[in-house]
């Protein structure tokens, strides 16, 4: 499977600047794939060494005794029969169980940044968090300090929509690829086809596991939709399991789970904000902020924080309770949905409400490496986005359909928008006289790699 990571990794390991890489992601995203199959294999061929924390023991006791590198490098000569240096890899996989190995890292910086070094491991982040904010430590045990300045760091998340596509076909990936540069409206047969795919996606999601089978057997429509619910619905267990570790107190574990689980059904109300009164009676922000900073910090659910009538840059959040979540993952969204995957495979397009394609952008937008917002003004008035871009607000509607922009005049009461961004089922266009973009969802991941690296030019 190929992963837009890779390029970067690539461009790490080729850097003169380079120091030890930390990758960071959720569970079941492929941090291990990427960096052993795709990269090690490849550009480290027979010479990589994997340690895997989570299985030996050995090792991580080592650590543990130990607060010197050169000590854990003999170690590592003598035991792996491995020699680090500049044309060696070390990976270093799980390393949630042993700690120690991330403050080494600024060891590695300051007297060994010849050796390429990388580590990851799932729920590493919390781990860290809850190590450096722990209570009760008397005056000689020692505080857990990130080597701040002394590391690279890479964010890694499921597929998004173009990684799927170059999977799924790599033609049509690169067709689109291509149209998305003309910035001109597709036949309406192709423009069809691709909400097709779009719609695929949003069954099935971006966790390589899954998308590895759909692809492989999407010439069988009927197996194959329930095929990968089963693989969807283990890793959705999984998350569930996850909950019970690195957390404050039973309490938040109940609570985190709560909240994960409901976050479907607060998006498909009215108002989508989440009301944590409706899953525990009388609870409060105040209740919920270490679960939601858990499902957070693990990458598997996204927090958009609400602004209000003028927005000013750069964004912040304002009030903490009132916000929206969203599922890190669109294939965990659709089954928490329970979408019927028959009526899906005959009735696509209406089996899919709008909130489907809200969390799909969602996602798309923190893989993108930009934070959610949403605006709400006077008399229902609101977008489901608000980026920056330098000192530019825009806003960006989500729609299903061809629902008119209603609440663009509002917002341009308030704020200066010079344009607006309108991502739904409609074919590509720009309307000069209202300044407003419109784009198909299966251009969605282009046009924020255009904003992510200065070249929206609109």
């Amino acid at each position: 499977m190929k992963r837009k990571y890779l390029d970067e990794l690539i461009a790490w390991k080729d850097s003169e600047y380079r120091k030890p890489l930390i990758l960071w992601g959720a569970r079941q995203v492929g941090k291990s794939f990427l960096v052993e199959e795709l990269f090690a294999k490849v550009y480290f061929k027979n010479r990589y060494l994997k340690i895997d924390c989570s299985d030996d023991k050995e090792f991580v006791d080592f650590v543990f005794s130990k607060n010197n590198l050169k000590d854990v490098l003999d170690y590592i000569e003598i035991r792996y029969d491995f020699k680090a240096d500049k044309n060696h890899l070390l990976f270093f996989d799980e390393v949630q169980e042993c700690l120690p190995l991330v403050k080494m890292l600024k060891h590695f910086c300051e007297q060994r940044r010849d050796i390429p070094v990388i580590v990851s491991g799932s729920l590493l982040r919390i781990k860290i968090f809850r190590e450096s904010h722990k209570r009760g430590l008397d005056s000689n045990s020692p505080k857990f300090l990130f080597p701040v300045g002394k590391i690279n760091q890479l964010k890694m998340y499921p597929l998004t929509f173009d990684e799927f596509l170059l999977n799924y076909n790599e033609n049509t990936y690169n067709f689109v690829k291509e149209s998305y540069k003309k910035k001109t409206p597709l036949d309406n047969t192709i423009h069809l086809r691709l909400l097709d795919i779009v719609n695929d996606y949003l069954f099935v999601g971006g966790l390589p596991e899954v998308d590895d089978y759909f692809i492989s057997h999407k010439d069988d429509r009927v197996g194959v939709y329930k095929q990968v619910i089963p693989i969807i619905k283990e890793i959705y267990d999984n998350y569930l399991g996850d909950m019970e570790l690195y957390q404050a107190s039973p309490e938040s574990i109940v609570r985190s789970k709560l909240i994960f689980k409901n976050i479907y059904k607060q998006l498909n109300k009215e108002n989508k904000n989440f009301k944590f009164s409706l899953i525990e009676e009388g609870a409060r922000w105040k209740d919920m902020a270490n679960p939601v900073a858990w499902l957070v910090l693990a990458k598997i659910v996204n927090q958009s924080f609400q602004l209000k009538e003028i927005v000013t840059t750069p964004l912040i959040q304002e009030e903490s309770s009132l916000m929206r979540l969203y599922l890190g993952d669109m294939g965990i969204f659709t089954y928490q949905s329970e979408l019927n995957a028959r009526s899906f495979l005959f009735d696509k397009n209406n089996s899919l409400s709008g909130i489907y394609y809200e969390n799909f952008v969602a996602n798309e937008l923190i893989a993108a490496g930009l934070n959610l917002f949403y605006w709400k003004g006077k008399r229902n008035s609101e977008f489901e986005f608000i980026i920056n871009i330098g000192n530019r607000v825009i806003p960006i509607e989500v729609k299903k359909g061809r629902d008119r922009l209603n609440s663009l005049n509002e917002f341009r009461i308030h704020n200066k928008a010079d344009i607006a961004i309108k991502i739904s089922s409609n074919n590509f266009g720009f309307d000069e006289v209202n300044k407003i973009l419109t784009i198909p969802f299966y251009y969605v991941s282009f046009l924020l790699k255009d904003i992510k690296e200065d070249n929206f030019s609109y």
